[in-house]
């Protein structure tokens, strides 16, 4: 037989290697989120082992991640994982060619791997978390061995001579069983791809009864109400923010692959630690039970650039937190109380560090229940969640949360801190142009430049607007809702054609100016004057 045939049936058993190597960490995917079903859903490989990825990211990287990738880096997260196993497996695949034991031993490291990520999450519940990877992993390394042994024939089940080498054309002929390799491959699909479907579908019933309880939820009405949003807090501006918010499109930034879905029924809230005269528990109902306060609070991310996206408005009802903290014997720090910060803990893990001070001075802290009237959607926290007016969420606006403890700045470090984010993050006076927008092409004649500026906890006092290097000019302002939403304004512009750089700052309720010193989001939220350059026809 010539050498340019025994050469491509050489690659043609190198692709087919390569094959079962897919083969082979597709079935662990697909066990895994089968056996994750009767673990937890979160304990599944590609969750478990993209928490620890998260969990272990640098702060600078992460905000990368979020600035180029959105409300996506998640996503993308998850198919970097998907692919970067796709690529081992097909490693994996071509040495077990060579090295059948040694091959199929190395699929015991996607095992590992996975195990070790899902027991050292913040959230894990044990070993037992780590079973999902571990069986998965087991029976992707005993299908790629029945698969090469199909390729390789009995006289190399357990031997480690290369491919091709001392054996002649014909004894290569009687060990490649074509047949069987392509038996045993479609009955390993088949079976791989039934298993995930079934994992994925009781991972999905599981879930229903926190949907189920979600839709029996009536939220009372509240004993202290929102004032109405003033008519004139809403301009007619094309293209300008709507001041509420719609629920679909509030921004989302948090680490949870898996947006958790709790059963209100089962959910706990505990209050306990230093200053605490007597540890508090609180079931869903109890809360909606206590006098409810419903504000006008509007929230923003510490991830969010000069201009950027990740701020909205809403109206929230839940519990005044400062009430509970009374309850439980709590005392501010300037009244002699023994803790200083709150941990605010997630039932996914997250911990969030929170001033005593700024939960107990007045302001309407709260554990939310309720958003622009219906119960919070599971992406926004259901069922409750923490939110301070005035504070970044990554130090405020616990999602999911179960826990609440007493302690200090000097005792523990939160989630974000222990990744050199700031401990106290009051948010920073901002405005942003959200017409006309980058790089638009208005007509000359008046354009209406318009968008919001906020400074919550504090409120918006005025919004200028440059043109180039000209004066600043007064905008008009909507009128506002209250010192913790955010406020629209507008500016009738004069244009004449060519190329023109827009600029807008604010000055809050107290009197001071909006920065210009442009920084990073890290530590503590990026500050600096957002511009927009339009070219004007």
């Amino acid at each position: 037989m010539t050498t340019v045939s025994i050469t491509r049936k050489a690659l043609t058993r190198g692709a087919l290697a390569a094959l079962s190597g897919l083969l082979a960490g597709f079935a662990s995917l697909a066990v895994a989120e089968l056996v994750s079903a009767a673990v937890r859903p979160e304990a599944s490989p590609v969750t478990a082992v993209g928490g620890a990825a998260i969990d272990r990211t640098p702060a600078g990287v992460k905000d990368w991640a979020i600035r180029n990738f959105g409300e996506d880096d998640k996503l993308v997260l998850q198919l970097g994982i998907v692919v970067t196993l796709a690529l081992f497996a097909l490693v994996v695949g071509l040495l077990a060619l060579r090295h059948r034991r040694a091959g199929s031993a190395a699929v015991l490291v996607f095992g590992v791997v996975g195990t070790a990520a899902a027991v050292s999450r913040p959230d894990s519940t044990g070993l037992v978390d780590g079973l999902p990877s571990l069986l998965g992993a087991v029976v992707g390394a005993v299908l790629l061995y029945v698969l090469i042994g199909r390729l390789t024939g009995p006289h190399r089940d357990t031997g480690d001579e290369p491919d091709g080498e001392g054996a002649d054309e014909p004894q290569q002929e009687a060990g490649w069983d074509r047949r069987g390799f392509v038996i045993a491959a479609t009955a390993a699909a088949a079976a791989s791809t039934a298993a995930g479907a079934v994992g994925r579908a009781l991972n999905s019933r599981s879930s229903q009864n926190a949907v189920a309880s979600r839709e029996a939820v009536t939220l009372p009405k509240p004993a202290s109400q929102a004032k109405p949003i003033p008519a004139g807090a809403q301009l007619r501006v094309r293209g300008i923010s709507p001041f509420t918010t719609p629920n679909n499109s509030f921004y989302r930034v948090d680490t949870a692959l898996v947006i958790p879905k709790v059963d209100a029924n089962a959910w706990r809230l505990r209050v306990h630690g230093k200053g605490v005269r007597r540890d508090l528990e609180f079931t869903y109902q109890d809360l909606l039970q206590r006098p409810l306060i419903e504000r006008e609070i509007t929230l923003c991310c510490v991830s969010n650039e000069v201009g950027g996206p990740y701020i909205g408005h809403a109206r929230w009802i839940g519990v005044r937190l400062a009430d509970l903290l009374k309850e439980a014997g709590v005392k501010p720090p300037s009244r002699g109380g023994e803790a200083d910060q709150i941990i605010a803990r997630s039932v996914d893990g997250m911990t969030l560090g929170t001033p005593v001070e700024d939960v107990m001075d007045g302001r309407d802290a709260m554990l939310a229940v309720g958003m622009n009237g219906e119960p919070l959607p599971f992406v926004n926290g259901f069922p409750v969640r923490m939110l301070v007016p005035g504070l970044y969420g990554y130090v405020s606006a616990c999602k999911w949360i179960e826990d609440i403890e007493l302690t200090t700045f000097d005792d523990y470090d939160a989630y974000w801190v222990k990744r050199k984010w700031a401990r106290e993050a009051p948010i920073k006076t901002q405005s942003r142009i959200d017409t006309p927008k980058p790089f638009g092409r208005p007509e000359a004649g008046t354009v209406m430049v318009a968008g919001v500026a906020w400074a919550q906890h504090r409120g918006i006092e005025k919004v200028e607007i440059r043109v180039d290097d000209g004066p600043w000019r007064p905008a008009q302002l909507a009128e506002q809702g209250t010192v913790d939403t955010w406020r629209q304004w507008s500016y009738p512009w004069k244009a004449t054609p060519g190329g023109h750089t827009l600029t807008v700052r604010a000055t809050d309720g107290t009197g001071e100016l909006q920065t210009e010193e442009r920084t990073k989001t890290v530590p503590d939220g990026a500050s600096g004057w957002h511009s927009v350059v339009v070219t004007v026809d």
